[in-house]
């Protein structure tokens, strides 16, 4: 390469006064190799230009030649490809950019660096240089940086080294030269002379410089005796300094002395100071007033006033002894002492409330459940004795009503305590556990008493008893009817109770008015004589039921809502005992044993199942009892239930009433599938009598009247999805069993079972304007006119039946291929057989035939539908239609014979209209 470079040189670059300073072997990147040099030229004159020169070989390869040249200052960018793995490619950034491939690593790093310096030292404008090793950037010297960029300057060297040596004079250099030179006019002449001087006049000056350092020996001596005369200051300073230490050393141990006992001054105020906040904080936390202490000892629980009092005096005392001790507060006799006093006052009041609370609810739920049966047994009204209770109704009263009593002064009364059973349920757990139980206990035994009662009116008020004078249910005896013993087999027995639907339900009530049996068939339906009595009887049942629910939902809102803010159910979760799951009741084990975690919400539920434990089996009871009734009841059953589920869920959706309503209504859509399936049973059991005819089914008007009485139980109902699902079911039960029927008619066609039935459907389905059932209106619109065209078709062909099989005759010639103006040559079918077949059928047979037609039509129809004008006025356009095509083919198949019909369509409209006002 160095060899390349002399020839480069000497050949190309030096005649154009130009020094090469870096080379590099490369050839285009991606196309064959053909070899060439990138050269790193600056010009030897001023001013200096820095050119990369592409050098490439002739085509007899003896000789160099310059291909193409580019000025360093329009070179933009230099990319190296990879600053860290060896990589012989880079890019050179000009107006386009070049992409070349070294012949190795090292002269391509060679290369860029001398781009670098020349870009450095000449360029005024930066190249920007990408993806390139820093040790390849070196810095050149301050002295180079310091030359203006755009000057004009020379290169000493004639390769890259020089370049690196080579310091250019500044401007005051070449002014001492120059001077230097003009006071020497030979210097230029005669170097050798010029040196010669200049190397006397050195050693001149070095002779007068060692003379004067020989003469300033005298002033070092000096300068030395003034240095030690300071040292000797410095020693004199540094003893006195010794002895004022000393001095000091005696006040410092002083000092020392009076500082430790001011230390323990304040030690011993700190911890006085610490001791008396300790004392006052006891004194101020753990003392509690005479006032207090009496209050919880002898206080008056039955007063509002001393409820008041025990309520604060309880409050401070959980104050006292809930305050955070500080570490080693709990070891002062006198803490002590007050713990054991704050524990004796807490137990003994806690015994006080807790008896006291168990008289309260013993006293006013036995004068409760003593006034009902005293009301039970006698009907006689009796007034509370009990403060604060304004409750007058008697049972019998309320039963009478349909009423449930209200509790609210037994809960105005005792929420008085509610405060006081949220201190028990803090500091005596297991007396708040035992005072729960009792409450659930005797709630329990009052409630299940009252809906008992309660529900055995509803079940006697929906089986339609005998009524007193005012128009009020009056309370039965034990053994009166035997309405009375239904009820009571029915009575807690919900959950076997099915009902078939396949048969007609009865139930007999002896009473001074016998009731007709009650049917909700849908087959019974269309042929009710007392459907108005249905209606009043089901409207009676649904307002019963409706007012049943409406009674409970109070009533357990009511009670939860006491139940959270009395026993303090309402936020966080507590540990209380396991759950019994045969009751979901808190049994009544120690609190100790098997406790688990629940939330409070849960124990209110768990308190609400035992306290209303039968309410879920008598709303069962008395599902069963309506759904034996008719079993049209569980519609509304389905609506109203399904309304006060939504209500309670919006309240609470995870409250007792809320999963007790939730329960009951799946037996309440199970009776309602139940009855769809029955009404399905029923159909497809039903039996024609061949003798008469068809006409509209039973269960064709029978669906006309279910759909009528669903539609106004159901309107804006929650559940409108179960009634459209029972819809299709029952309206393909409908189509199916009506084609069955029409199949199996022998008496009636069966275009006319279908015609009549689906035109009947069509119209029950068009008046109601049920969405879901859109397409089963369609679909009976549809088979109603095919029905009704095939009946017309069919029926038709009797008044004309030669003529009709002559022209079949006919067009079947023409099918084969005989020509139509030639069908009159068919031996069979020429003018003459025509005319004979014509002849057969003059105005008064068409007639009379036609009027035999009507006469059958009209034994086929049912009166019920009233088709019989819509058929025969459709057998009129038929009849015209054949008419119209029997003289078509005569004039295309027997051209100029001038055959015609023996009556005109204008004869056979008045026939059609004289037969119709005959009949």
């Amino acid at each position: 390469m160095t060899a390349i470079k002399h020839a480069l040189q000497r050949d190309i670059f030096t005649p154009n006064d130009e020094r090469l300073l870096s080379i590099v072997n490369v050839c285009k990147a991606g196309k064959k190799k053909k070899n060439c040099f990138l050269c790193a030229t600056v010009t030897t004159e001023r001013p200096v230009q820095v050119k990369v020169v592409k050098v490439k070989k002739t085509d007899k390869g003896d000789f160099y030649k310059r291909q193409m040249a580019w000025e360093l200052q329009d070179l933009t960018e230099v990319d190296a490809k990879d600053a860290n793995k060896e990589n012989p490619e880079f890019d050179l950034h000009f107006e386009k950019v070049y992409r070349w491939v070294a012949s190795s690593t090292a002269e391509k790093n060679s290369f860029i660096s001398c781009i670098w310096k020349l870009n450095q030292r000449y360029l005024r404008k930066k190249v920007e240089f990408v993806n390139v090793s820093p040790q390849l950037l070196e810095e050149l010297p301050k002295a180079e940086e310091s030359v203006p960029s755009g000057e004009s300057q020379s290169v000493a060297g004639g390769d890259e080294d020089a370049l690196d040596d080579y310091q250019e004079l500044n401007s005051h250099d070449e002014q001492d030269i120059e001077s230097m030179m003009e006071v020497c006019e030979y210097a230029i002449s005669n170097a050798e002379a010029f040196a010669e001087k200049l190397s006397r006049e050195l050693q001149v000056l070095d002779g007068a410089n060692i003379q004067s350092i020989m003469a300033s020996e005298k002033q070092v001596n000096i300068l030395m005796q003034l240095l030690d005369q300071a040292l000797a200051e410095v020693d004199n300073i540094e003893g006195k300094l010794l002895s004022y230490e000393e001095m000091l050393q005696s006040v410092k141990e002083q000092m020392d002395q009076i500082s430790q006992s001011n230390r323990l001054i304040q030690i011993s105020n700190t911890n006085n100071g610490k001791l008396l906040d300790e004392i006052q904080f006891l004194v101020n936390y753990m003392d509690l007033s005479k006032g207090h202490i009496k209050a919880l000892q002898e206080g008056d629980l039955s007063s509002p006033k001393g409820i008041e009092a025990c309520i604060n005096a309880s409050e401070a005392l959980s104050q006292c002894m809930n305050v955070a001790l500080k570490p080693g507060h709990d070891k002062l006799m006198a803490v002590k002492q007050q713990q054991h006093m704050f524990s004796e006052l807490r137990d003994t009041f806690a015994r006080r409330l807790t008896n006291h609370l168990n008289n309260v609810f013993v006293h006013q739920v036995t004068l409760l459940h003593t006034l009902q049966v005293k009301n039970t047994l006698f009907g006689k009204s009796v007034f509370l004795p009990s403060p604060g209770h304004d409750q007058s109704s008697t049972l019998s009263q309320h039963t009478a009503e349909l009423t449930l009593p209200k509790h609210s002064p037994l809960h105005r009364d005792l929420l008085r305590y509610a405060k006081l059973m949220e201190w028990l349920k803090n500091t005596q757990r297991e007396k708040y556990d035992g005072l729960s139980r009792t409450y659930v206990d005797y709630m329990t035994r009052l409630y299940e008493r009252e809906i008992k009662d309660f529900f055995e009116v509803a079940k006697i008020k929906m089986a339609g008893t005998s009524k007193d004078g005012k128009g009020k249910f009056a309370t039965l005896p034990r053994k009166e009817s035997a309405l009375k013993q239904e009820v009571e087999s029915l009575h807690g027995s919900s959950g076997k109770l099915t009902g078939s639907t396949s048969s007609l339900n009865k139930l007999a009530v002896s009473s001074s008015n016998s009731r007709r049996s009650q049917s909700s068939s849908l087959l019974d339906m269309g042929n009710m004589s007392a459907s108005d009595l249905d209606v009043a009887d089901r409207t009676r049942f649904d307002k019963i039921f409706e007012q049943v629910l409406s009674e409970l939902e109070p009533l357990c809102l009511a009670e939860q809502d006491f139940i959270s803010k009395f026993f303090k159910l309402q936020q966080n979760p507590t540990l209380v005992e396991n759950v019994d799951d045969s009751d979901g009741t808190v049994p009544s084990r120690p609190l100790s044993e098997h406790r688990h975690s629940i939330s409070e919400k849960d124990m209110v539920r768990m308190m609400m199942n035992k306290i209303f434990q039968s309410i879920e089996t008598e709303l069962n009871s008395l599902i069963a009892l309506g759904d034996k009734i008719d079993s049209f009841n569980s519609l509304y059953m389905l609506v109203k239930m399904s309304h006060h589920v939504w209500t309670a869920e919006n309240v609470d959706p995870a409250s007792y009433l809320s999963t007790t309503l939730g329960n009951v209504l799946v037996t309440v859509k199970r009776n309602f599938d139940k009855c769809i399936s029955g009404q399905i049973r029923q159909m497809e059991e039903v039996k024609i009598s061949k003798k008469s005819k068809v006409g509209i089914l039973p269960f064709v008007t029978g669906f006309e009247e279910f759909a009528k009485l669903a539609e106004a139980i159901f309107r804006n109902a929650e559940r409108r999805g179960d009634l459209d699902k029972a819809y299709i079911k029952l309206i393909r039960a409908v189509f199916s069993n009506v084609e069955k029927v029409a199949n199996e008619s022998q008496k009636t066609p069966r275009d006319v079972v279908m015609m009549e039935n689906f035109h009947h459907i069509f119209s029950t389905l068009s008046s109601l304007k049920i969405s879901c059932l859109e397409a089963e209106r369609k679909e009976a619109k549809q088979k109603y006119t095919e029905h009704l065209q095939s009946y017309v078709i069919n029926s038709l062909g009797q008044p004309l039946e030669k003529l009709n099989h002559f022209f079949e005759g006919v067009e079947a010639r023409v099918a084969q291929g005989v020509r139509e103006e030639e069908v009159s040559y068919q031996l069979a079918f020429n003018k003459q057989e025509l005319r004979k077949v014509i002849k057969e059928y003059p105005g008064k047979e068409v007639k009379k035939g036609l009027d035999n037609l009507y006469k059958k039509v009209d034994k086929h129809l049912c009166e019920e539908e009233n088709l019989l004008q819509v058929v025969w006025h459709s057998m009129q356009d038929e009849f015209i239609r054949q008419y119209k095509h029997f003289e078509g083919l005569i004039n295309r198949c027997y051209p100029g014979s001038g055959i015609t019909m023996e009556f005109t369509i204008q004869d056979m409209l008045e026939y059609f209209s004289s037969i119709a006002q005959s009949h």
